[in-house]
Protein backbone atom coordinates (compact mmCIF):
# COMPACT_ATOMS: atom_id res chain seq x y z
CA UNK A 1 0.00 0.00 0.00
CA UNK A 2 2.58 2.23 0.82
CA UNK A 3 4.33 2.06 -2.71
CA UNK A 4 1.04 4.12 -3.88
CA UNK A 5 2.13 7.01 -1.78
CA UNK A 6 5.18 7.56 -3.79
CA UNK A 7 5.67 9.75 -6.63
CA UNK A 8 4.90 7.69 -9.82
CA UNK A 9 8.23 7.09 -11.54
CA UNK A 10 9.67 6.97 -8.16
CA UNK A 11 10.05 3.31 -7.79
CA UNK A 12 12.40 3.48 -10.93
CA UNK A 13 14.73 5.38 -9.17
CA UNK A 14 18.48 3.09 -7.88
CA UNK A 15 19.59 4.03 -4.57
CA UNK A 16 23.68 4.91 -4.99
CA UNK A 17 25.49 2.22 -3.07
CA UNK A 18 28.73 3.68 -1.55
CA UNK A 19 31.83 2.46 -1.21
CA UNK A 20 32.31 -0.28 2.05
CA UNK A 21 33.50 1.84 5.48
CA UNK A 22 36.51 0.24 7.22
CA UNK A 23 35.03 -0.20 10.38
CA UNK A 24 32.01 -2.54 8.35
CA UNK A 25 34.51 -4.53 7.05
CA UNK A 26 36.60 -4.97 9.80
CA UNK A 27 33.46 -6.28 11.81
CA UNK A 28 32.22 -8.52 8.53
CA UNK A 29 35.60 -10.40 8.24
CA UNK A 30 36.86 -10.65 11.58
CA UNK A 31 39.88 -9.12 10.46
CA UNK A 32 41.94 -5.98 11.27
CA UNK A 33 44.81 -3.58 9.25
CA UNK A 34 41.79 -2.99 6.49
CA UNK A 35 42.97 -0.47 4.34
CA UNK A 36 40.15 1.24 1.71
CA UNK A 37 40.64 2.44 -1.28
CA UNK A 38 37.75 2.72 -2.83
CA UNK A 39 36.04 6.24 -2.43
CA UNK A 40 39.45 8.48 -3.76
CA UNK A 41 39.54 9.98 -0.71
CA UNK A 42 43.06 11.81 0.16
CA UNK A 43 45.20 8.93 1.78
CA UNK A 44 47.20 11.75 3.37
CA UNK A 45 43.72 12.32 5.57
CA UNK A 46 42.62 16.26 6.00
CA UNK A 47 44.92 19.37 5.59
CA UNK A 48 46.35 19.93 8.60
CA UNK A 49 45.71 23.88 8.82
CA UNK A 50 41.67 22.95 8.31
CA UNK A 51 41.72 20.50 11.41
CA UNK A 52 43.68 23.40 13.98
CA UNK A 53 40.44 25.58 12.74
CA UNK A 54 37.98 23.27 13.05
CA UNK A 55 39.31 22.20 16.92
CA UNK A 56 38.90 26.08 17.58
CA UNK A 57 35.31 25.99 16.38
CA UNK A 58 34.04 23.21 18.28
CA UNK A 59 33.12 25.35 20.94
CA UNK A 60 30.38 27.35 18.65
CA UNK A 61 28.72 24.42 17.19
CA UNK A 62 25.71 25.14 19.45
CA UNK A 63 24.70 28.19 17.11
CA UNK A 64 23.62 27.48 13.64
CA UNK A 65 26.12 28.00 11.22
CA UNK A 66 26.23 31.27 8.32
CA UNK A 67 24.04 30.02 5.52
CA UNK A 68 25.62 32.72 3.24
CA UNK A 69 29.28 31.40 4.03
CA UNK A 70 30.38 34.84 3.63
CA UNK A 71 33.81 34.46 4.68
CA UNK A 72 34.29 31.25 2.49
CA UNK A 73 32.10 32.87 -0.34
CA UNK A 74 34.93 35.51 -0.10
CA UNK A 75 38.36 34.22 0.25
CA UNK A 76 37.20 31.77 -2.45
CA UNK A 77 36.54 34.23 -4.98
CA UNK A 78 39.27 36.10 -4.94
CA UNK A 79 41.26 32.66 -4.89
CA UNK A 80 39.63 31.79 -8.42
CA UNK A 81 39.54 35.34 -9.33
CA UNK A 82 35.40 35.13 -9.51
CA UNK A 83 33.02 37.26 -8.24
CA UNK A 84 31.32 36.25 -5.11
CA UNK A 85 27.82 36.01 -6.58
CA UNK A 86 29.08 33.70 -9.14
CA UNK A 87 29.53 30.82 -6.12
CA UNK A 88 27.36 28.45 -4.55
CA UNK A 89 28.35 25.95 -1.52
CA UNK A 90 26.29 22.48 -1.22
CA UNK A 91 26.51 20.18 0.54
CA UNK A 92 29.19 17.90 -1.03
CA UNK A 93 29.34 18.84 -4.95
CA UNK A 94 26.50 16.39 -4.78
CA UNK A 95 24.32 18.86 -3.44
CA UNK A 96 25.96 21.18 -6.57
CA UNK A 97 24.12 18.93 -9.30
CA UNK A 98 20.86 18.33 -7.42
CA UNK A 99 20.42 22.25 -6.99
CA UNK A 100 20.74 22.49 -10.69
CA UNK A 101 18.49 20.27 -11.85
CA UNK A 102 16.05 21.31 -8.94
CA UNK A 103 16.69 25.04 -10.48
CA UNK A 104 16.40 24.05 -14.34
CA UNK A 105 15.05 20.99 -15.25
CA UNK A 106 11.35 19.89 -14.55
CA UNK A 107 9.07 17.16 -15.04
CA UNK A 108 9.32 15.35 -18.54
CA UNK A 109 12.60 17.49 -19.43
CA UNK A 110 15.44 15.51 -21.21
CA UNK A 111 18.98 15.59 -19.06
CA UNK A 112 21.81 13.85 -21.56
CA UNK A 113 24.65 12.25 -19.63
CA UNK A 114 27.54 9.63 -20.70
CA UNK A 115 27.38 6.21 -19.90
CA UNK A 116 29.02 5.02 -17.80
CA UNK A 117 29.54 8.35 -15.73
CA UNK A 118 29.19 9.46 -11.94
CA UNK A 119 25.90 7.68 -11.13
CA UNK A 120 24.75 10.78 -9.26
CA UNK A 121 23.75 12.57 -12.38
CA UNK A 122 20.65 10.05 -13.73
CA UNK A 123 19.80 9.27 -9.91
CA UNK A 124 19.17 12.84 -9.29
CA UNK A 125 17.46 13.28 -13.10
CA UNK A 126 15.08 10.96 -12.08
CA UNK A 127 14.31 12.22 -9.21
CA UNK A 128 13.26 15.12 -10.86
CA UNK A 129 11.30 13.55 -12.93
CA UNK A 130 13.50 14.18 -15.99
CA UNK A 131 13.93 11.62 -19.00
CA UNK A 132 17.48 10.81 -19.42
CA UNK A 133 19.59 10.22 -22.78
CA UNK A 134 23.04 8.70 -22.50
CA UNK A 135 25.31 8.22 -24.99
CA UNK A 136 28.24 5.52 -24.84
CA UNK A 137 31.90 6.14 -23.90
CA UNK A 138 34.24 5.37 -26.68
CA UNK A 139 36.10 2.53 -26.85
CA UNK A 140 38.58 3.80 -24.96
CA UNK A 141 36.31 5.00 -22.16
CA UNK A 142 36.44 8.30 -22.73
CA UNK A 143 33.73 11.21 -23.04
CA UNK A 144 32.23 10.90 -27.12
CA UNK A 145 31.34 14.48 -27.35
CA UNK A 146 30.19 14.65 -30.41
CA UNK A 147 27.76 12.27 -30.23
CA UNK A 148 26.50 13.55 -26.92
CA UNK A 149 26.58 17.12 -28.84
CA UNK A 150 23.75 15.13 -31.79
CA UNK A 151 21.35 13.25 -28.65
CA UNK A 152 20.43 16.80 -27.59
CA UNK A 153 16.84 17.92 -28.88
CA UNK A 154 13.96 20.51 -28.33
CA UNK A 155 13.53 19.02 -24.81
CA UNK A 156 17.47 19.34 -23.80
CA UNK A 157 17.23 21.76 -20.69
CA UNK A 158 20.93 19.89 -19.51
CA UNK A 159 23.66 18.38 -20.34
CA UNK A 160 26.40 16.39 -17.36
CA UNK A 161 30.21 16.59 -18.65
CA UNK A 162 32.80 14.63 -15.59
CA UNK A 163 35.46 15.94 -16.28
CA UNK A 164 38.11 14.32 -15.73
CA UNK A 165 35.14 11.58 -15.19
CA UNK A 166 34.38 8.95 -12.01
CA UNK A 167 34.74 6.58 -13.03
CA UNK A 168 37.03 6.18 -15.27
CA UNK A 169 39.59 8.93 -14.84
CA UNK A 170 39.65 10.07 -18.19
CA UNK A 171 39.11 13.99 -19.02
CA UNK A 172 37.62 16.07 -22.06
CA UNK A 173 40.20 18.04 -23.53
CA UNK A 174 40.23 21.64 -23.98
CA UNK A 175 40.09 21.17 -28.03
CA UNK A 176 37.23 18.69 -27.47
CA UNK A 177 35.25 20.84 -24.91
CA UNK A 178 35.16 24.03 -27.60
CA UNK A 179 34.58 22.48 -30.10
CA UNK A 180 31.11 20.86 -27.92
CA UNK A 181 30.30 24.65 -27.25
CA UNK A 182 30.33 25.98 -30.28
CA UNK A 183 27.03 26.14 -31.59
CA UNK A 184 25.70 24.61 -28.85
CA UNK A 185 21.79 25.73 -28.37
CA UNK A 186 21.65 28.80 -26.19
CA UNK A 187 18.70 27.33 -23.91
CA UNK A 188 20.82 23.94 -22.69
CA UNK A 189 23.06 24.67 -19.79
CA UNK A 190 26.17 22.69 -19.73
CA UNK A 191 27.49 21.02 -16.23
CA UNK A 192 31.18 20.75 -16.19
CA UNK A 193 31.61 18.09 -12.47
CA UNK A 194 35.37 19.30 -11.89
CA UNK A 195 35.70 17.38 -8.49
CA UNK A 196 39.01 16.53 -9.44
CA UNK A 197 40.07 19.19 -11.33
CA UNK A 198 43.41 19.86 -9.43
CA UNK A 199 44.81 16.56 -10.29
CA UNK A 200 43.93 16.90 -13.92
CA UNK A 201 45.45 20.92 -14.17
CA UNK A 202 48.47 19.42 -12.39
CA UNK A 203 49.43 16.52 -14.72
CA UNK A 204 47.81 17.44 -17.85
CA UNK A 205 48.40 20.58 -19.56
CA UNK A 206 45.71 19.94 -22.32
CA UNK A 207 42.92 19.60 -19.98
CA UNK A 208 40.60 23.07 -19.89
CA UNK A 209 39.77 24.88 -16.94
CA UNK A 210 36.40 25.17 -16.56
CA UNK A 211 36.23 28.94 -14.79
CA UNK A 212 37.58 30.71 -18.26
CA UNK A 213 33.89 29.19 -19.64
CA UNK A 214 32.26 31.33 -17.50
CA UNK A 215 31.78 34.14 -19.59
CA UNK A 216 29.18 31.74 -21.33
CA UNK A 217 26.01 31.81 -18.84
CA UNK A 218 24.86 28.64 -19.74
CA UNK A 219 27.87 27.28 -17.81
CA UNK A 220 27.80 25.82 -13.79
CA UNK A 221 31.22 24.55 -13.00
CA UNK A 222 31.00 22.47 -9.64
CA UNK A 223 34.38 21.76 -7.11
CA UNK A 224 35.34 20.12 -4.35
CA UNK A 225 36.91 19.68 -1.05
CA UNK A 226 36.61 16.15 -0.55
CA UNK A 227 39.34 15.15 -3.02
CA UNK A 228 42.71 17.11 -3.15
CA UNK A 229 41.81 18.91 0.11
CA UNK A 230 40.91 15.66 2.43
CA UNK A 231 37.81 17.11 3.95
CA UNK A 232 35.45 14.11 2.61
CA UNK A 233 33.40 13.66 5.80
CA UNK A 234 32.87 17.78 5.92
CA UNK A 235 30.82 17.02 3.41
CA UNK A 236 31.89 20.38 0.95
CA UNK A 237 31.73 21.81 -2.30
CA UNK A 238 30.98 24.48 -4.91
CA UNK A 239 29.24 25.73 -7.72
CA UNK A 240 30.81 28.93 -10.01
CA UNK A 241 28.28 30.24 -12.52
CA UNK A 242 26.82 33.15 -13.84
CA UNK A 243 25.06 35.42 -11.00
CA UNK A 244 21.80 34.67 -12.75
CA UNK A 245 22.32 30.92 -12.62
CA UNK A 246 23.54 31.08 -9.08
CA UNK A 247 20.47 33.39 -8.37
CA UNK A 248 18.22 30.73 -9.29
CA UNK A 249 19.99 27.92 -7.49
CA UNK A 250 20.35 29.64 -4.55
CA UNK A 251 16.21 29.82 -4.47
CA UNK A 252 15.96 26.31 -4.20
CA UNK A 253 18.92 25.59 -1.93
CA UNK A 254 18.49 24.79 1.67
CA UNK A 255 19.37 27.31 4.63
CA UNK A 256 22.38 26.39 6.52
CA UNK A 257 22.92 23.49 4.50
CA UNK A 258 27.26 24.03 5.08
CA UNK A 259 27.55 23.39 8.85
CA UNK A 260 30.29 25.63 10.86
CA UNK A 261 32.95 22.96 10.89
CA UNK A 262 32.61 22.65 6.82
CA UNK A 263 32.88 26.57 6.75
CA UNK A 264 36.09 27.02 8.72
CA UNK A 265 37.97 23.62 7.51
CA UNK A 266 37.49 24.89 4.13
CA UNK A 267 38.66 28.59 4.73
CA UNK A 268 42.12 27.30 6.29
CA UNK A 269 42.88 24.26 3.58
CA UNK A 270 42.36 27.04 1.04
CA UNK A 271 45.61 28.40 2.81
CA UNK A 272 47.69 25.40 2.36
CA UNK A 273 49.10 24.98 -0.83
CA UNK A 274 52.13 23.04 0.85
CA UNK A 275 49.10 20.28 1.36
CA UNK A 276 48.09 20.51 -2.20
CA UNK A 277 51.46 19.80 -3.48
CA UNK A 278 52.34 17.27 -1.61
CA UNK A 279 48.91 15.62 -2.30
CA UNK A 280 49.53 16.38 -6.28
CA UNK A 281 53.24 14.75 -6.66
CA UNK A 282 52.50 11.65 -4.58
CA UNK A 283 49.27 11.33 -6.57
CA UNK A 284 51.41 11.60 -9.72
CA UNK A 285 54.01 9.17 -8.68
CA UNK A 286 51.91 6.62 -7.13
CA UNK A 287 49.64 6.41 -10.04
CA UNK A 288 52.67 5.25 -11.51
CA UNK A 289 53.69 2.71 -9.68
CA UNK A 290 50.27 1.27 -9.88
CA UNK A 291 50.59 1.14 -14.42
CA UNK A 292 53.83 -0.72 -13.72
CA UNK A 293 52.05 -3.51 -11.36
CA UNK A 294 49.06 -3.51 -13.88
CA UNK A 295 51.71 -4.36 -16.89
CA UNK A 296 53.86 -6.92 -14.90
CA UNK A 297 50.57 -8.32 -14.23
CA UNK A 298 49.76 -8.10 -17.77
CA UNK A 299 46.75 -6.41 -16.67
CA UNK A 300 44.65 -3.24 -19.19
CA UNK A 301 44.29 -0.18 -17.28
CA UNK A 302 43.31 3.55 -18.18
CA UNK A 303 45.63 6.25 -17.51
CA UNK A 304 43.70 8.50 -15.12
CA UNK A 305 43.73 12.39 -14.86
CA UNK A 306 42.24 11.69 -10.52
CA UNK A 307 43.35 10.22 -7.86
CA UNK A 308 41.98 6.90 -8.80
CA UNK A 309 42.91 4.34 -11.25
CA UNK A 310 40.14 1.58 -12.83
CA UNK A 311 41.87 -1.70 -13.87
CA UNK A 312 40.85 -4.41 -16.01
CA UNK A 313 40.97 -7.59 -14.43
CA UNK A 314 39.54 -9.90 -16.59
CA UNK A 315 37.11 -11.59 -14.25
CA UNK A 316 34.09 -11.10 -12.39
CA UNK A 317 34.50 -7.82 -10.61
CA UNK A 318 32.70 -8.57 -7.77
CA UNK A 319 33.95 -11.60 -7.10
CA UNK A 320 37.65 -10.11 -7.10
CA UNK A 321 35.82 -7.54 -4.70
CA UNK A 322 34.93 -9.70 -2.91
CA UNK A 323 38.31 -11.50 -2.98
CA UNK A 324 40.21 -8.48 -1.82
CA UNK A 325 38.04 -7.87 0.78
CA UNK A 326 38.77 -10.71 2.72
CA UNK A 327 42.80 -9.71 2.18
CA UNK A 328 41.50 -6.57 4.29
CA UNK A 329 41.84 -4.57 0.83
CA UNK A 330 38.72 -2.18 0.21
CA UNK A 331 38.35 -1.44 -3.58
CA UNK A 332 35.16 -0.30 -5.76
CA UNK A 333 33.72 -2.85 -8.25
CA UNK A 334 32.67 -1.74 -11.49
CA UNK A 335 29.28 -3.79 -12.00
CA UNK A 336 26.96 -0.68 -10.67
CA UNK A 337 28.58 0.68 -14.34
CA UNK A 338 28.31 -1.97 -16.37
CA UNK A 339 32.09 -3.09 -16.59
CA UNK A 340 31.59 -6.11 -15.08
CA UNK A 341 35.53 -7.02 -15.41
CA UNK A 342 36.87 -3.87 -14.10
CA UNK A 343 38.02 -2.57 -10.27
CA UNK A 344 38.52 1.53 -9.47
CA UNK A 345 41.40 1.86 -6.73
CA UNK A 346 42.20 4.85 -5.35
CA UNK A 347 45.62 5.91 -5.17
CA UNK A 348 46.42 5.31 -1.21
CA UNK A 349 49.80 6.01 0.89
CA UNK A 350 52.98 3.59 -0.59
CA UNK A 351 52.65 0.81 1.66
CA UNK A 352 48.24 0.86 0.78
CA UNK A 353 49.46 0.93 -2.67
CA UNK A 354 51.74 -1.75 -2.18
CA UNK A 355 49.66 -4.14 0.06
CA UNK A 356 47.39 -3.68 -2.51
CA UNK A 357 49.02 -5.02 -5.37
CA UNK A 358 50.43 -7.89 -3.39
CA UNK A 359 47.28 -8.67 -2.20
CA UNK A 360 45.65 -8.60 -6.22
CA UNK A 361 48.48 -10.71 -7.35
CA UNK A 362 47.23 -13.33 -4.64
CA UNK A 363 43.49 -12.93 -5.54
CA UNK A 364 44.24 -13.44 -9.26
CA UNK A 365 46.67 -15.86 -8.83
CA UNK A 366 44.18 -18.15 -7.00
CA UNK A 367 41.36 -17.65 -9.19
CA UNK A 368 43.00 -19.13 -12.27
Amino acid sequence: MMKNLARPGLLNVKNYVPGKPIEEVEREMGIKSVIKLASNENCFGPSPLAVGAIREALKKINRYPDSASYYLKKKLGGVLKVSEDSLIFGNGSDEIICLALRAFVGEGDEVVIARPTFLIYEIAAQVQGANVRSVALTKDLRYDLKEMKKAINSKTKLVFIANPDNPTGTYVTKKELDEFMHGLPERVIVFLDEAYSEFAAYSFKDYPNGIDYLRDPRIIVARSFSKVYGLAGLRIGYGIAGPEIIKYMERVREPFNINILAQVGALAALDDKAFLKRTMVHVEMEREFLYSAFRKMGLEYNRSATNFVIVNVGKDCKAVFGDLLKEGVIVRDMKAWGLDTFIRVTVGTKAENRKFVAALKRVLAHSD
